[in-house]
Order: C-alpha cells, then structure tokens, then sequence
C-alpha cells in the first residue's frame, strides 16, 4: 500500500495557518514584540545608561543588555509560549485526531517552530531598531558569528521548550514548567544582576547554562571577540540533549 506524504503546499499552508493564529492572539504577541523593544528603552534611558562603562571599547548597553535581551525573548517564547500552544493541542484532542488523517502530529510541531521563529525575528529586528535609532547601538563587530550564535541560542531553546511540552500534562502545567525554568536559568545566568554576586558554584553552573551561555557568547560577539568553546558546546550539548529527551519523552495524546 502507498503510504501518503503531505507535500511542501500542505506544510507550508500548516504553518501559514500557525502563524495566523498567533497573530489573533494579541496579548500573546505582547512578549515577543512589545517586551524587547520596552526593555530596550528601560536600560537606555537609565541613569547608567549606554555611555559610562565599557567593554573592549564597546558600551555596556551594546556588550551585556542588547545580548541579554536577545536571550531572554527567545528564552521565553521557546520554553513558555511555544510549550503551552501544544500542551493546548495535546490537551484538547488536536494531535490525536491528526493521527487519522494524512497528515502528521508532527507537521504541527514543525509548524509552532515555524510561528515561534518569526514572532522571533520580527521582535528581534524591532528591539535592534529601536536600540540603534534611538540608542546608537553599535552592530555586532562579527555579525555572521553572531548570526551563527544568535541560531544555536534558539535551539537550545527552542529543544528545551520541547522537552517542557512533553512533560507537561496541561496547558497551565506547560507555563508553570516554562516560567520556573525560564527565571531559574535566568537568575543564574546573570539577568538579575551581575552573576559574580552568586556563590562560586552557582555562578559557574550558570555560566554554563543556556541563558549564561547564550549571553556570554553573544556578548562576545558585539566585542569581536571569538566567543568561548565552552559557551558553544554547552548550548549544542543542551539542544541536543533536550531534543532527545523530548523526542523520546513526547506523546501525541
């Protein structure tokens, strides 16, 4: 017997019809768009802002808060946002009713990555507009590393929102999950103050840590500096590991 395969139409119309329905829901649209674009202008008309302390040359704001706020919106969309649309689906029958159908749960899957890269991006580019215009934030002195490294970041956490989905019994339990894990990583990795004021250990652990990791490599990048191995494979190793877990751990109902 033939096994029927969805054509690129069908998976290209699935993740139009994602992307539509996460433009209806307005206050889901508040974190990737408004949030880093506000948090852009929160740090630059700050008392201490851009111009006083410098990294390499390069002023604070372009070196730690333009990074870290990259960071913390693919962090929240990827193990909040994303995770609770298919804990949603899960919950209310969708992916088991697909399981009859020619197409796949997984188109949906590939179709949320799809929706959530773009809310990505389209965040992303305001924030570095409003920084720029506003702010005169200097580009990244390597800006393929940094597009390299901007890439590896969203995996990261984008597998860590996967895994977060496939533990999650609810919707409610997918947010409680992601937002524990989100502040958690957060707080380690230095987006509450500098991560030198933590305990030794703790510190370290939060260096190493997608969040740390991220940020310090993208840091490194706006300093043109090479970011550091260990930054690098901490991030692979947590999108790797975290896919995996979450590819065996998921199911479809």
């Amino acid at each position: 017997m033939t096994t029927y395969r969805p054509s690129a139409r069908a998976w290209a119309l699935l993740a139009w019809t994602e992307a539509k329905l996460v433009t209806r829901d307005t206050a889901g649209l508040v974190i990737p768009l408004v949030l880093p674009m506000l948090i852009m202008v929160m740090y630059g008309l700050g008392a201490d802002g851009a111009g006083t302390e410098r990294f390499r040359g390069v002023p604070a704001f372009d070196a730690h808060v333009v990074p870290m706020t990259l960071v913390m919106v693919v962090a929240l969309i990827g193990m909040v946002n994303m995770p609770a649309v298919l804990a949603a689906y899960r919950r209310s029958g969708v992916l088991r009713r697909l399981e009859v159908t020619p197409a796949r749960p997984v188109m949906i899957l590939v179709a949320q990555v799809v929706a959530a890269l773009a809310q990505v991006l389209v965040g992303v580019v305001l924030a570095l507009l409003v920084a720029r215009l506003a702010f005169g934030m200097s580009m990244p002195r390597d800006p393929l590393i940094a597009i390299g490294v901007f890439c590896l970041v969203t995996a990261a956490m984008y597998a860590l929102g996967m895994l977060v989905a496939a533990i999650a019994p609810t919707p409610n339990a997918a947010v409680a999950i992601g937002l524990v894990l989100f502040f958690a990583t957060m707080a380690l990795g230095g987006g509450f103050g500098p991560r030198e004021n933590l305990p030794d250990g703790l510190a370290t652990l939060g260096e190493y840590l997608p969040y740390g990791a991220g940020v310090e490599a993208l840091s490194a990048t706006w300093m043109g500096v090479a970011p550091d191995l260990w930054h690098l494979a901490a991030l692979a190793g947590a999108a790797v590991l975290a896919g995996a877990a979450a590819a065996k751990a998921f199911c479809w109902d």
